[in-house]
């Protein structure tokens, strides 16, 4: 059982009726519905719950944290960012999703500004997938086609990826790293760039299949945890040049 906690901001939803019209419960509603299925555990957490809803107790039992945020990154706690970024060098793995990459953990964590181009328009994005061996394009076939969605473009101001497993392009000629995997300490990241508020994005089968496929890829391996630090000399016997 894979333990996955989808955190959003809820605050688009609540002030502004284009979005509410699209997702009335809020995104991190549509995203535990469309991508629930055996072996995931799906729990929720906001902004304006006590510690964001990101306890020590919810994320100790979180495999998979999903992030979803835009128009309230500054609201996001220091402490709370910075215990997120402990339990994903610990193991936790992180899916952060379109806005989301201008958040406080994924800039924490890639230590870059993360900053990009972008525009506001109904235009088509074409998901190409680029690596389709990796466990997060099974099933997704040669692309995703979105007919209307925000146009991100690069440069992507991000460390060079692990893997590339999608790149978009869109009607004005841009393309875009759209879909990137890292690793930090023990922990896992995708970061999958389709997602903008007024679109019904997460509604299609296409980026649902990919999210849940990275909540699979990110989630913890077994193992021992890492240690750091000081490493006493350990005992063993010499024989001339070998160790026994």
């Amino acid at each position: 059982m894979i333990n996955v906690t989808i955190w959003n901001e809820f605050v688009h939803e609540k002030i502004h009726d284009a979005v509410k019209a699209v997702y009335p419960n809020g995104i991190h509603t549509a995203l535990a519905q469309g991508i629930q299925q055996d072996g995931f555990a799906i729990e929720t957490a906001t902004l304006e719950e006590p510690e964001h809803g990101l306890t020590e107790e919810v994320l100790n039992r979180t495999d998979v944290l999903i992030w979803w945020g835009h128009m309230a990154h500054d609201k996001v706690s220091d402490d709370i960012v910075a215990r997120v970024k402990q339990r994903v060098l610990d193991g936790m793995g992180l899916v952060v999703l379109h806005s989301g990459h201008f958040s406080k953990i994924f800039k924490a964590l890639m230590g870059t500004s993360c900053d990009l181009k972008w525009r506001e328009a109904e235009e088509q994005e074409i998901i190409w997938n680029v690596n389709p061996s990796h466990p997060i394009a099974e099933g997704i076939g040669e692309k995703i086609i979105l007919d209307h969605e925000e146009m991100y473009g690069e440069y992507f101001d991000i460390p060079t990826p692990d893997e590339i497993v999608f790149i978009s392009n869109f009607e004005g000629g841009e393309v875009f790293r759209s879909g990137c995997t890292f690793r930090r300490g023990r922990g896992k990241i995708f970061y999958f760039r389709p997602g903008h508020e007024t679109h019904p994005t997460y509604f299609h089968p296409g980026v649902l299949k990919v999210i849940a496929n990275g909540v699979k890829w990110a989630a913890p391996a077994p193992g021992e945890a890492l240690r750091f630090g000081h490493s006493p000399q350990p005992v063993r016997e010499f024989a001339k040049g070998s160790v026994v």
